[in-house]
């Protein structure tokens, strides 16, 4: 059996007993349980003996440099298995990278690493570079955000780029890297050797300088099938810039994330012909960008195309309102690849859902979750919400949370809920006020129906 546990403070004869179960786990997941170095002695005994064990996760305990090296001298042993360490937010420095570097360039085995949220900085990094660089490291993914990283970290993790054809995925994402450090990086990626498949620079003070660099890349690098670069003013000119290279054939991109970018409807045409023409592309996230009613309806446009085999579509936070519904439902009437939608926190109101029932209630329609959350509903929408609940079979997912339904709202879902065609599983309701009266129905309803799970 496996050990997972999370936010649990374990005793002194609760430990014991897990340290023992851990000696047979092949997976071992301690987050949250106030771990410390005096706990990691132990850990690492298990590293020596249990060859079995591929997957240690100890995010959010307190170990520190002392209990990680601790750990590091377990893996070292030439038995220890262990595939994949996840060691986030640790309170570890640079000063155990070098026992890190000692096990990446020893341990083939080890697949993954997550050291984010950990100050590790500029010489720490560099120490794990070295390690990376070995010929011995077969690393395929590699997490180091919030690691206080700097442009000065960025030719040495090029050159981990252009010597490691195993490393797969790489994040990056909540360090000051900026223009110049991506651009070394993208040197790397376009190395014939790199093979990477998910890069994630998330908040990393990037602007639309950097996007000319990495279109290159997205034109160049077929093996690219995920990019963020969330939380960056790359603005209007970054994603057209982005957009000529997601445009190129050999661009096989699957997930694009551009939250929170500056995005306005300026750039929403370009994205509408990368929607109309990638079709290997399943997911777009656009939240929080003031895309608006127009930028909606030309990304509709693009979504209506034969060729759009978008899956999810994160538009949460866009700026919009009733008056792109018709736009949307028209989407959901034609696309039957479209199985997520993702609208929460737009002013829609009762009228934006009467529009988009329409396209819900399409045959074509095959959606699986829809969320609503914060969209100023009333229980004036919760008939038509009822309907779609009892009336699509593939609807698993809803999300109402933070609207005005109250009692009347909630007892008409309540009622769509008891239809035998209803297969819905998670229905999540935060934030509305109803009575003690409808909580108990509630409760008897999510006890009474196999699968579901109702979240308030």
């Amino acid at each position: 059996m496996d050990v997972d546990i999370q936010c649990e403070e374990l005793s002194a004869s609760r430990w014991s007993e897990l340290v023992s179960s851990m000696n047979t786990c092949k997976t071992v997941r301690l987050d949250d349980c106030n771990l410390s170095a005096s706990h990691c002695e132990d850990i690492g005994s298990v590293l020596r003996s249990n060859q079995s064990l591929t997957e240690l996760t100890l995010n959010n305990n307190e170990l520190g440099d002392s209990g990680v090296e601790l750990l590091c001298k377990g893996l070292m042993i030439p038995s220890c298995n262990l595939q994949k360490l996840s060691l986030q937010n640790c309170n570890i420095t640079e000063a155990c990278c070098k026992h890190l570097r000692s096990v990446l360039s020893t341990k083939q085995s080890l697949t993954e690493l997550h050291l984010g949220d950990n100050k590790l900085r500029t010489s720490g990094v560099k120490m794990l570079c070295e390690g990376l660089m070995d010929p011995n490291c077969k690393l395929q993914k590699l997490q180091l955000e919030y690691c206080e990283l700097t442009p000065d970290n960025c030719e040495l993790l090029s050159s981990v780029l252009r010597t490691k054809s195993s490393l797969k995925v790489l994040n990056l994402s909540h360090n000051k890297l900026g223009d110049e450090a991506v651009k070394l990086l993208c040197q790397g990626f376009m190395d014939p050797i790199c093979n990477l498949q998910s890069l994630h620079l998330e908040d990393c003070h990037i602007t639309a300088a950097s996007c000319g660099d990495l279109s290159a890349v997205l034109a160049a690098k077929p093996s690219l099938t995920e990019l963020s670069v969330g939380e960056n003013k790359i603005g209007d000119p970054g994603v057209v810039l982005l957009c000529q290279g997601l445009l190129n054939p050999n661009c096989k991109i699957e997930k694009l994330w551009l939250w929170e970018c500056g995005v306005t409807p300026a750039s929403c045409k370009d994205l509408a012909q990368v929607l109309s023409t990638k079709e290997s592309l399943t997911e777009l996230s656009l939240i929080g960008n003031e895309l608006g009613d127009p930028g909606m309806e030309q990304l509709c446009q693009g979504l209506k195309d034969p060729k759009a085999k978008l899956q999810a579509l994160w538009i949460r936070e866009c700026g919009l309102t009733a008056a792109c519904c018709k736009s949307i439902s028209a989407v959901l009437s034609t696309n039957q690849t479209l199985r997520e939608v993702h609208m929460g926190g737009n002013m829609i109101g009762d009228a934006g859902v009467e529009i988009i029932y329409e396209g819900l209630m399409n045959p074509n329609c095959n959606l699986r979750s829809l969320w609503l959350g914060n969209c100023d509903l009333t229980a004036a929408c919760c008939g038509n919400l009822a309907t779609i609940i009892s009336s699509k079979p593939c609807l698993a997912e809803l999300d109402l949370s933070n609207n005005a339904l109250e009692d009347e709202g909630v007892k008409k879902l309540c009622e769509s809920l008891r239809q035998p065609n209803c297969k819905l599983q998670q229905l999540v309701l935060y934030d509305i006020y109803w009575s003690s009266e409808t909580d108990d129905e509630l409760k008897v309803l999510e006890e009474s129906i196999p699968g579901l799970k109702i979240v308030s």
